[in-house]
Order: C-alpha cells, then structure tokens, then sequence
C-alpha cells in the first residue's frame, strides 16, 4: 500500500472513530509505528489532524469545536451501542426509580436500549430529560414514565437550555443521571464547548444521587472551552477503553470507578 493510500484511509478512520493511535494503525496496515508516526506528521502537515499523545485526533477539535448530532452519529457507533448496554448495567435487576438523561448520542444509545432492559427485568423508570431527539424515543417505551424539561432549544444538539431549563433542573433528585461529555481530563474534569449546555450539565450533575459519565475513549485527555464537572463529581465512568497515564491515575485518586464496555 501506498503512503498516500494509507494516509486516506487514515484520515476515514479518523472521520469514523474520532481519533486515532499510532500502535493500533500499525497492527492494521501492517507496518511499523515510525512509518505511522510519518504518516501522522504528513497528514498534521498538510491540516488533515492533530497529533496528540500517542496518536491524533481532528484538526477541528478546538476548544469551541462541536459537530452536529448527524456527524456525530456517524462516529463510533459501535463503541457507543457497546458502553450503553455496559451502563444500563448499573441499574442492576428490576430497577424501580428515577432517571436523568443528559443530551447526547452516547446517552441516546442508552434510552434506546432502555425500554428492553427495564422490561426483561420486571422494571420501572421516571424517565426526565431536556433532549428532544432522546424525548421522542422515549415518548412510547414500555416502562417508562417520561418528562420532558423545556427552554430554548440548540439546534446543534436538539436539546433546551437556559436559565429555565437550568431552574427545572435544580427542583430534581433523580436517582441515577447519564451524562455525556465532549471531554474528561485530569487537570480540567468533564467539558463541553458550549457555556449554556455545561450550565444544564452542572445542574444534572449537582442533581443526582449518582452520576455516570459515558464517553468513549475519543474523548479522553481532551479539554473543552467550559468545565461542568470534576473528576471526584463522577461516580462511575463507563467507556469502551480503559484510561492511561495521568486521567486514569486521576481517576483513582478521585475514587471514580470505571467501568469498560
């Protein structure tokens, strides 16, 4: 294969999974990691990518960067349909309470797989979230009981926020809440882009009993524009890659468990 071939597939890889690294690229085009860590460097040079520890991730990932619910989708799908079935795990055997759903495609995977879980398990849930794209799924599954929190809504994310939606929030104890993240970081915790969605994610986290983040692996080691979340805020982190180095040292200082897919 030529070095311009494999830097196209590379670059599909990238579009599809949201990041890449160096040692799994070189398992699957069967060469050498400094002959990825060229092609790495090729593409950054040419604005392709970023490269960060250990692989790289999209040029657009900067700190204000945030791609649509359709794109988003697209990326890592399996990872996500895996972490949701690991998740709702954590509900253990015929649950009966309430849950949050923070907006999201991860969380999505979750409240689309809801509804089977609760039922195989003789379960209930008062279901409460902000998102519309999860409110409609929702809106006609067995064994749950749905609310849905207004405010104006973001086109890019299909979900209510403001001052509003934050105070509506705040009136709630929800048992368990799934929350979702644009990054997670050791020395910044849980971000997002946006100021009004890390507001909404505030309020979730400082609402519920007990809080997992769900989040590929993609997202590690990343820091966006606001914080909505430290590590020690986080109960239970379910992921489809276990963390290294400093997040995954953090994590254990915080008392986080985590949870691989």
């Amino acid at each position: 294969m030529y070095a311009t071939e494999r830097q196209d597939l590379i670059e599909r890889i990238l579009f599809e999974e949201g990041r890449v690294a160096v040692v799994e690229l070189a398992g699957r085009f069967d060469v050498t990691t400094e002959t990825v860590r060229r092609d790495l460097d090729a593409l950054e040079r040419s604005g392709a990518l970023r490269r960060v520890h250990g692989g790289a991730v999209p040029l657009e990932r900067a700190s204000t960067a945030e791609s649509s619910l359709a794109d988003r989708a697209q990326r890592r799908s399996g990872a996500k349909h895996a972490i949701a079935q690991r998740a709702l795990d954590a509900l253990g055997e015929g649950f009966h309470g309430s849950i949050y759903f923070d907006a999201g495609t991860t969380t999505a995977a979750i409240a689309d797989q809801l509804a089977a879980r609760l039922t195989m398990s003789r379960g209930s849930a008062e279901v409460v979230t902000h998102s519309l794209t999860l409110a409609h799924s929702l809106a006609t599954a067995d064994a749950v009981s749905l609310s849905v929190i207004g405010g104006r809504v973001r086109g890019v994310t299909a979900a209510a926020v403001g001052a509003d939606t934050v105070r509506a929030i705040e009136a709630l104890r929800p048992d368990v809440a799934f929350v979702g993240v644009n990054g997670l970081s050791a020395a910044f915790g849980a971000s997002t882009p946006d100021p009004d969605e890390a507001a909404v994610k505030r309020a979730i986290v400082r609402a519920a009993r007990r809080v997992i983040v769900v989040a590929d692996e993609s997202k590690f080691d990343r820091e966006l524009l606001v914080t909505f979340a430290s590590l020690t805020d986080i109960d239970l982190l379910v992921t489809d890659a276990l963390p290294s180095g400093v997040l995954s040292e953090a994590l254990v200082e915080c008392g986080t468990e985590v949870w691989r897919a």
